[in-house]
């Protein structure tokens, strides 16, 4: 019966975070990413069972099948969505908390070949981008977006947005807002008004520099009219 219960759950889950989705029986016969988190509840229960030839087989079915590479022995919370899924790479040690949603092309990667951690943790209401890649045994914060396409290689706070290449903090909430608004869903990471520090730091050494040159015109200006005033004298 919890087992069902966790079934139905994700389900559920699919239908608060895709507005495309129309029926349960599409969820349950047509979305990669449900089938993938299904298989991977069996390959990571033979897992702990220490059953790893089988495991792994199980791990690759479900790649072959959903596009879907989840290691065995990453831990998967509750109500994890993944969209689309084509690509998504999830790395043995990488834990991934509950309420997380993961689009296409997203990689939990390692940094190293020695045992012991070293993949990604997301904690709860995490969303990373299509195309994000993630790597090293980092955290990322509580309600944390991370953005398509983005490189990110240092612990994120909770409630932050993470872009760029390297991945750069352009948004942090207050842990009370991260309270209110953690769960809610932003599709694709990055929130509308998000702006990269880069551009913003280039505009405003633009807006000095016509700051500079009015100047610049107006001490001109004012250095004309004084020469003119002297030659009059």
């Amino acid at each position: 019966m919890a087992i069902w219960s966790r079934v139905c759950e994700q389900i559920d889950i699919v239908f608060d975070r895709d507005p495309a989705v129309r029926s349960r029986w599409e969820v349950v016969s047509l979305y990669p990413g449900f089938h993938a988190i299904l298989l991977h509840w069996l390959a990571h229960w033979l897992w702990g069972k220490q059953w790893f030839w089988l495991a792994r087989f199980i791990s690759q079915l479900s790649r072959g099948i959903t596009g879907i590479e989840i290691h065995p022995g990453a831990k998967v919370g509750r109500r994890v969505f993944i969209d689309h899924g084509m690509g998504v790479v999830v790395g043995e040690t990488a834990e991934i908390g509950d309420d997380c949603t993961l689009y296409q092309g997203v990689t939990l990667g390692g940094t190293s070949w020695q045992k012991g951690k070293r993949h990604p943790t997301l904690m709860p209401g995490v969303i990373v981008g299509a195309g994000a890649k993630i790597i090293g045994p980092i955290v990322i914060g509580e309600g944390a977006k991370v953005g398509s396409n983005a490189v990110v290689v240092k612990e994120v706070p909770q409630g932050a947005t993470v872009i760029g290449i390297p991945g750069r903090v352009v948004e942090e909430d207050l842990s009370q807002k991260i309270k209110k608004e953690a769960m809610q869903f932003s599709a694709y990471g990055p929130t509308d008004n998000d702006k990269d520090p880069l551009v913003v730091l280039v505009n405003q050494l633009m807006e000095q520099c016509r700051e500079l040159e009015e100047k610049s015109q107006e001490l001109s200006k004012q250095l004309d009219s004084l020469n003119r005033s002297q030659e009059g004298h």
